[in-house]
């Protein structure tokens, strides 16, 4: 480890603190309807979506109709890109006549983009025609949009009292979508040309080598989509390189630039989150718990990769940091700051290969996706998923002193609790079940490439990503068998909409509360104490469901490692 290496994360973490407050500041004016600078151009815009769809921005909803419009929504993009996936061979925008894709790998495909994971169980320019890269593209702006709905809701269960309502769906989507990520994605995409990134719709170029050999060199619109994805934290991306390839990210500049946009807006909804109900030191006591989490597990993946393997030491070639799979432009520093904040923000683009990683780090990558990518996370799920581990924190804390828990002026009563391990546990099964099966059911064993406890790694890494959504992967593993494109499909669904609907259930309950009097044993949830017990909270709960299965996995491999022995 060195010097500017550590300073590098500690002043991007200060970096996006700082820009929490306008884009907090920002958001929470769109959605309040104050006047933004772009409303001249943008509330025409609005006016005629509500006519031509036929949409009442103002009328407000139970949770259970904005839940269903959520998932109709969901359900009509997953219907429409499936389409467009098993028939992109006879549709137009297919210069390299790319076939038919199979049947598992197109359910997997609009499975992962519909439910904002872009896990990529294909090589993008390789597989898909331009014209399906593009509603891919259309596909990431909608996604992300739902999750910060979701987070819009929640957070009204919150701020709200003695009502049922918590907002309009639509008018919480448009709003999304013309205000926020439309903006942000040009934006981007303006930035990103001009760091380098190719934005056009040539046909790709083939060239000779000097050995005589031709090599096809794959292009098209790839700064719209690298923009788009990273804003949207969406994962995945138009090369199956990622941000390893140097038309995605060609310089380090571009890498940095794509990380300040994957965690803009989910920093922005913290602070949002503080201005929503009434008291920024909310706000500012998530923010302080997520990067309470962050920090330490970068450092610790980013010593274990300056670190290397301790077995090339018999070579003469102790404290060489481990470069195998990484871009040397970037080096172990910048490679692990991108691939734990691509796994705490949820977006799951990296920078380098995870299967290359030390034991150790690629123990963090797969920890921060299982603790429901909370640290973050993206579009306000990753928030909404924080205020569920805060009800639970609360919860203790109220058993330890012996009272009624409160948050935020709620009473915390059973069935919100209920609710918040529900939507916990879900996920946490999904992935041990399928996991268990891969490693035991024959066609989960044959798509594993590498034996012993790293083997098991890669499956868990597989359904960790799918349940969490966050798309990246741990390779190594035949994802394309109709095995595992089949089970991560199910394991993304499962890991995304089982958490949506109760605590959305949640936040019906607590809008109908009355706000409750701050007295002397009020716990205050502001401070010191309280980010040390929501921090401990997750990392717990994280730790005695998964830690058997790390125990033999990634831990295993670092044992065996220190003992001479690898897989």
């Amino acid at each position: 480890m060195t010097v500017p290496g550590v300073l590098q994360l500690l002043v991007f973490m200060a970096v996006m603190a700082l820009l929490a407050i306008p884009m907090g500041r920002y958001m929470h004016r769109v959605f309040e309807g104050r006047r933004t600078f772009l409303d001249p151009v943008l509330v025409p815009c609005e006016r005629f979506i509500y006519r031509f769809c036929g949409m009442d921005p103002t009328a407000e909803m139970h949770w259970t109709t904005y839940g269903l419009a959520l998932l109709a929504l969901n359900l009509a993009g997953f219907v429409v890109l499936f389409a467009l996936i098993l028939l992109q061979q006879v549709l137009p925008l297919n210069p390299a006549h790319l076939p038919k894709v199979p049947f598992w790998v197109a359910w997997n495909t609009a499975v992962s983009f519909v439910s904002n994971t872009n896990w990529q169980v294909y090589g993008g320019e390789s597989t898909l025609s331009y014209l399906t890269q593009m509603w891919l593209t259309v596909q990431q702006f909608l996604s992300p949009i739902t999750g910060i709905c979701f987070f819009l809701a929640v957070v009204r269960g919150f701020s709200r009292q003695n009502t049922d309502l918590l907002g309009n769906f639509w008018r919480d989507f448009v709003r999304t979508l013309l205000w926020i990520s439309i903006p942000g994605a040009i934006v981007g995409t303006v930035v990103l040309v001009g760091l380098g990134s190719p934005q056009n719709f040539s046909p790709y170029t083939v060239v000779h080598t000097l050995q005589g050999a031709s090599q096809t060199i794959a292009q098209g619109p790839i700064a719209s989509m690298t923009s788009i994805m990273q804003l949207g934290d969406n994962g995945g991306g138009y090369m199956n390189m990622n941000a390893a390839h140097p038309f995605e990210a060609p310089n380090a500049a571009s890498l940095l630039f794509q990380l300040l946009l994957g965690f803009l807006i989910p920093v922005g909804c913290v602070y949002l989150f503080g201005l929503m109900v009434k008291d920024r030191r909310q706000g500012w006591a998530i923010y302080a718990t997520m990067a309470l989490m962050f920090i330490p597990l970068t450092l610790i993946m980013y010593h274990a990769e300056a670190a290397g393997n301790p077995i090339l030491a018999q070579f003469h070639l102790s404290g060489t940091a481990n470069m195998e799979g990484k871009e040397v432009r970037f080096g172990p520093a910048l490679s692990s700051l991108f691939n734990s904040g691509t796994t705490a923000v949820s977006w799951g683009s990296i920078a380098a290969a995870n299967d290359s990683m030390t034991p150790i780090g690629g123990l963090i990558p797969l920890f921060n996706m299982m603790t429901g990518e909370v640290i973050f996370g993206s579009w306000g799920v990753g928030m909404v998923g924080m205020l569920a581990y805060a009800v639970l924190a609360v919860f203790l804390a109220g058993l330890m002193v012996g009272r009624t828990p409160e948050y935020l002026g709620k009473k915390i009563q059973a069935f919100e609790v209920k609710m918040s391990v529900l939507a916990m546990i879900v996920p946490s099964f999904v992935i041990l079940i399928f996991a268990a099966l891969s490693v035991m059911l024959k066609p989960g064993l044959g798509a594993i490439a590498n034996p012993g406890p790293h083997g098991l790694s890669e499956v868990l890494y597989a359904f960790a990503s799918g349940v969490g959504n966050n798309g990246s992967a741990f390779g190594g593993l035949n994802s394309a068998a109709p095995w595992y494109a089949a089970t991560v499909g199910f394991a993304m669904l499962f890991g995304r909409y089982p958490m949506y609907l109760p605590l959305l259930a949640m936040a019906g309950s607590l809008g109908r509360k009355q706000r409750v009097p701050v007295s002397a044993g009020t716990f205050p949830t502001h401070g010191a104490m309280f980010v040390g017990l929501l921090a401990g909270t997750v990392v717990i709960v994280g730790a005695l469901v998964f830690f058997p299965a790390l125990a033999l996995g990634p831990l295993a491999e670092q044992f065996a490692m220190q003992a001479g022995r690898l897989f």
